[in-house]
């Protein structure tokens, strides 16, 4: 396929494997400064726009889409959330983020981030090529990588970059393009994963409740005042099939029933998905000309709500350091990105990995497993250090100096 005759051929600085927000979020932060970029993706515009995703922005991510000149939308229609309520013991405990650390996170789903930076890139003329196939990253370890792909029409195309990013999502192919004896790739499996729904009810609380119970862990999300997602714990090999509305109607009930007496508001069931998750880093985050960001490099479980915008924290180190690469300083202006990005990376797996294991009751676990659980919840939220760092994780470790 690499010698194929290809009938057109594109020159631009930086080529772009992946058009999720990652992807497009750094084209547009590249864009913005002057430098082209075409972004490639093997899906659709639309099955992209239709793949429900979790969407917790933190503050800085949530500033971002604004100041960048993506959209103003998050904030017509968004939901800042001010704090969260962990509910365990029969009890509600709320953590004010706002109160703590001065900072909200917002509830907004990764499609409408998809859709304003898809739009965005529409508007200022960017160039994104959805739904082709046979796509090819070739010499990468030169100075002029290429990408080579298949469009819808059958044509075939060959984009030629100074640098090539691969955030292909974490089923990535670039990241295989870093030779196996020079990688390390680390990861954990999680012996359990959350079962999904979109239901058609009200909300049942105005910001996200996490419950931790001796039946298992259930999160209580909303996506719009008539539309709310929530999930519980269960097996990686459960089957949707087997449940029915009001087998998981009754299953979420239990898991945050508690003495106030608060009940979730039910409704129709639209969609059941199996969630399963793990934790995964891959380094080098760099392989010649070829740079992984987002979900290509790290992925975490869903529980502390980083993923998203790891990625999008990846793309801001990222495109300064483009900048300055591409600007004249050249590839040594790039060293800086692996340590840079790895230092939040590793910071939001270890607070991923601790609401995972501090929320989520383990297979086969006992008695006295359950009771440490629950002295370790109580220590997060008895005393104002335990609020304020679980605060300062959640919304993402902000940056005061934007005020």
């Amino acid at each position: 396929m690499a010698d194929a005759v290809v009938d057109t051929v594109s020159s631009v600085p930086v080529a772009v494997v992946g058009a999720g927000p990652a992807g497009l979020m750094l084209a547009h932060r590249l864009g913005r400064a002057g430098i082209d970029t075409i972004v490639v993706d093997t899906r659709t515009r639309r099955e992209i726009e239709t793949t429900q995703r979790a969407g917790i922005l933190e503050a800085d991510a949530a500033r971002d889409l604004v100041d960048t000149g993506v959209s103003d939308r998050i904030l017509r229609e968004g939901d800042e959330h001010e704090g969260t309520e962990l509910r365990f013991g029969g009890r509600a405990h709320r953590i004010p983020f706002k109160e703590l650390v001065g900072e909200s996170v917002w509830l907004y789903p990764q499609t409408d981030v998809f859709i304003d930076l898809a739009d965005a890139r529409d508007r200022d003329g960017g160039t994104v090529h959805f739904g082709v196939r046979d796509t090819e990253v070739l010499d990468v370890t030169t100075r002029a990588p290429r990408v080579r792909y298949t469009a819808p029409d059958g044509s075939r195309h060959e984009i030629r970059a100074r640098y090539v990013v691969g955030a292909d999502g974490s089923r990535s192919t670039c990241r295989n393009l870093v030779p196996e004896d020079r990688r390390v790739r680390y990861g954990k499996e999680y012996p359990y994963a959350w079962f999904g729904i979109l239901a058609e009810a009200p909300k049942s609380a105005p910001e996200l409740v996490y419950a931790h119970s001796e039946h298992g862990f259930a999160l209580i999300s909303q996506r719009s005042e008539s539309v709310q997602r929530m999930y519980f714990q269960c097996s990686p090999d459960e089957d949707v099939d087997a449940w029915s509305d009001d087998r998981v109607w009754e299953t979420l009930q239990a898991r945050v029933a508690g003495e106030d007496g608060f009940r979730l508001n039910e409704g129709p069931i639209t969609e059941k998905t199996v969630l399963r998750f793990r934790s995964f880093v891959q380094e080098p985050m760099r392989w010649g000309s070829l740079v992984l960001a987002g979900d290509a490099a790290h992925t975490v479980p869903p529980t502390g709500a980083r993923g998203l915008n790891l990625a999008l924290h990846d793309v801001k180190v990222l495109a300064e350091l483009l900048l300055r690469a591409l600007g004249g300083a050249g590839d040594s202006a790039l060293d800086d990105y692996q340590p840079r990005a790895l230092q939040r990376v590793w910071r939001a797996q270890n607070f991923s990995h601790w609401m995972t294991q501090l929320l989520h009751t383990a297979p086969g676990g006992s008695p006295f497993d359950l009771r440490r659980q629950l002295g370790e919840l109580d220590n997060a939220v008895s005393t104002r250090s335990g609020r304020t760092y679980l605060a300062e994780q959640y919304t993402g470790w902000p940056d005061s100096s934007r005020g």
